[in-house]
């Protein structure tokens, strides 16, 4: 199977730079297109400690680091030989996940790739896991990319 476009969710963070690691190798051998997502969590704006905060310059900023990471991530994709597009999405109250499998719908995307913690027990059930919820309601498949080694049992 060929993947033209692959959905790559991005953050900045060393687990999301190991999917994208992924993704770019994927994207040179299929000569395919990535499409670099990057959701803007507005739910964090309000959790702001203090009180009576305007929140129009914390979305600003949340707006500006997105489109930093972006910027950064699609030239580096771009120096490793890959097509980056990049998309910059809001999200208010809802799943990151969600987000993720409605512009994987609207992009047109044939594979998402994500890195993954692989958290388990405890820490999956208290953080909960957009990764899984993207393999669960994805309409494409989805490669997910562990953010370290294989674990030993």
């Amino acid at each position: 199977m060929s993947y033209k476009r692959i959905l790559v969710p991005v953050d900045g963070s060393p687990t999301a730079a190991k999917g994208m690691k992924a993704a770019i190798r994927l994207a040179r051998e299929n000569r395919g297109k990535l499409l670099l997502l990057h959701v803007v969590e507005e739910y964090s704006a309000f959790i702001s400690p203090e009180v009576g905060v305007s929140l129009g310059p914390i979305l600003d900023s949340l707006r500006l680091v997105g489109r930093r990471t972006l910027a950064r991530i699609a030239r580096s994709a771009a120096k490793s030989g890959a097509k980056p597009q990049s998309v910059l999405v809001e999200n208010f109250g809802g799943r990151v996940a969600d987000t993720i499998v409605q512009q994987a719908r609207r992009l047109r995307a044939d594979l998402i790739v994500m890195g993954t913690h692989g958290r388990r027990g405890v820490n999956r059930v208290l953080l909960g896991s957009d990764a899984e919820l993207v393999v669960r309601y994805s309409p494409v498949p989805v490669l997910l990319v562990p953010a370290s080694g294989r674990r030993k049992r």
